[in-house]
């Protein structure tokens, strides 16, 4: 038993001396991630705390990348500086701003964190042969992922019991919060200890030459492979019933082809050491047949994107899954026609697809998106005749559709950050208020804006789903004499205290909208009545009202309270007439009679 727990001390003692680096960066995203689950939402310092927590979690899969990359060419000093480097300058391609995070940043992010994976994959194998060595390699690695998976799971799990096993039996009173920052240590850092663990000496145990696992051998077999061909079969089905309809193939039929392919691709490299043992295998007859079985399906694969790009235009969603089929494409030349071909060129060639849709000039993703929405915009206008003078003429006859559609592509530009090219559509003198909401809140509610603008809409969408939102013209409180101020927590019941009074702030939204504050259990004023008028006097429109500004008013016992909204909603829909109404700004202020 002595010597075991010395075995096991010796291991966790190697792990922290090879990867000190990386368990650095593991501490950091897990302490990260509390001071996130513990902030206030409406903290400024909140989206700071998310920016470094998500550069410190790339940085688990980027340095590792580095020091195996080192355990190969050796400088571990120089590339990990180099790594770090790279870390602050990525937490500087995000804005300083919550508003100003748009959805392009959630691709930057998805794309980066894939390419870090990507890089660990083949990063100690640049150089030429080796390929046995890489598919021990990456199969080691699949194995361990799996195996800290459930330890992690198991630890968290028990760790979290015994925690609160204490609590309820010796009456410890532990505050909630300590669950969920027992989860993030143990599920972020812990999980990244085990990892390294797993991974022993590094480099040279994860590519050593080892028996092939019958079980991979059993599922790949028996389970991946007969699931591929009844999926190809479907997708054959599919494609005969286009060919004799003479349709258009839908647009969700591009993720089935590329799931069946990447699923495909993932099943030859599970057993590719079997293919090379035994030319005559049935692994050597799939491999060829599965690149020959792609071919009709990238031709379905290209139409259903093309049909889809050329009618709307490309967005980044569209330009990324058009990058895969190209992507795909490439590994179906390589694997037919490239005699002695290398599985390292499926993740290769992979990260440079994604190195290039994020930073290649004039062709990256969103360069591509924005000229392509910019035409798509002036073609529909022009095509609609509502261009007079280069200017949008909003009082022409337009139907709902193109008045929808036009938003759509305003708020698209506004988020991309076009403002200048949308302003020069814009006719000031006539449209000042628009005018004034790109230059000053670009984003926020900006297509019903616009929607509203046009003046002479022929409806033919029948909807039964209506939005309604009133806004405040002011984007901020103006406190006065108020002497206190709370943030309203969306809709969680909260309690305030102030001069030994209580405040309880009750707030609902399942069965309609509720907001009461009741004083020291005594004393209660509910402002629901208050909120459903506000949209009694705009009944029956929709869209978006402007007030100058959005408050309720009442007394409690000695107190003067005054609720504040930013913007609050309505919402109609066939399941609920009435409405559903709800607001994400909205401030409670106190002050004594």
């Amino acid at each position: 038993m002595k010597t075991k727990f010395r075995e096991i001390i010796g291991k966790a003692g190697n792990v922290v001396f090879l990867y000190p680096m990386v368990l650095v960066i593991a501490l950091l995203t897990s302490v990260g991630a509390i001071y996130m689950a513990e902030t206030n939402y409406s903290d400024k310092l909140l989206f700071t705390y998310s920016k470094i927590t998500m550069c410190c979690g790339l940085g688990i899969s980027l340095l590792f990348a580095l020091k195996m990359l080192s355990q190969r060419i050796g400088k571990a000093f120089l590339l990990e500086i180099f790594g770090v480097i790279f870390l602050i300058g990525f937490y500087f391609v995000f804005p300083d701003e919550k508003k100003e995070f748009i959805e392009t940043y959630g691709y930057i992010i998805a794309i980066t964190f894939l390419l870090s994976h990507l890089l660990v994959s083949f990063i100690p194998f640049l150089d030429k042969n080796r390929e046995l060595n890489f598919w021990q390699y990456n199969k080691n690695l699949f194995v361990n992922i799996f195996l800290t998976v459930i330890f992690t799971g198991v630890l968290t799990g028990g760790v979290e019991l015994a925690v609160l096993a204490v609590d309820k039996l010796f009456d410890f009173d532990f505050n909630d919060k300590l669950y969920a920052d027992l989860f993030f240590v143990l599920a972020i850092f812990g999980s990244c200890f085990i990892f390294l663990l797993f991974n022993e000496i590094g480099l040279n145990y994860l590519e050593k030459d080892g028996k092939y696992p019958v079980i991979l051998k059993f599922f790949t077999q028996f389970i991946l492979i007969p699931l591929l061909f009844i999926y190809v079969i479907i997708l054959y089905f599919y494609s005969f019933k286009i060919l004799i309809n003479w349709q258009l193939p839908r647009g969700w039929v591009s993720y089935l082809v590329l799931a069946y392919s990447i699923v495909g691709i993932l099943a030859l490299l599970l057993v590719h050491p079997l293919k090379e043992n035994n030319t005559k295998s049935w692994v050597k007859i799939f491999s060829k047949v599965f690149y020959f079985t792609i071919i009709p399906l990238i031709i379905l694969l290209f139409t259903a994107i093309f049909t889809r790009i050329l009618e709307y235009g490309y967005t980044e969603p569209r330009y990324f899954v058009l990058l895969l089929a190209l992507w795909l494409l490439s590994i179906v030349i390589y694997f037919v026609f490239k005699k002695n071909s290398s599985i390292k060129f499926i993740p290769i060639s992979l990260f440079a697809f994604g190195v290039f849709a994020l930073i290649f000039p004039y062709l990256n993703a969103f360069s591509v998106a924005k000229r392509s929405q910019k035409s798509e915009l002036l073609k529909l206008l022009n095509e609609k005749q509502l261009l007079s003078n280069n200017k949008i003429d909003f009082q022409k006859k337009v139907t709902d559709t193109i008045v929808n559609e036009i938003g759509d592509k305003f708020e698209f530009l506004a988020e991309r950050k076009q403002e200048d090219f949308l302003l020069d559509l814009v006719d000031s003198k006539k449209n000042h208020t628009l005018e004034n909401e790109i230059k000053v809140n670009p984003f926020l509610s900006l297509r019903y804006s616009v929607q509203s603008e046009f003046t002479n809409t022929n409806r033919t969408i029948t909807s039964d789903y209506e939005r309604l939102s009133l806004e405040s013209k002011k984007q901020y409180i103006t406190i006065d004499n108020y002497q206190y101020f709370f943030n309203l927590r969306n809709y969680n019941d909260d309690t305030k205290e102030i001069n030994g009074d209580k405040f309880n702030i009750i707030e609902r939204s399942d069965k309609g909208i509720t907001l009461k504050v009741d004083l020291n259990s005594k004393e209660e004023v509910d402002f629901t009545p208050g909120i459903n008028n506000l949209f009694k006097e705009y009944s029956g429109r929709k869209g978006v009202i402007k007030l100058p500004e959005i408050s309720l008013e009442k007394d409690l016992g000695k107190y003067h309270i005054k609720v504040v909204f930013l913007n609050i909603s309505n919402d109609k829909s066939p399941y609920n007439k009435a409405g559903a109404i709800y607001y994400d700004n909205a401030v409670l202020l106190i002050k004594e009679k």
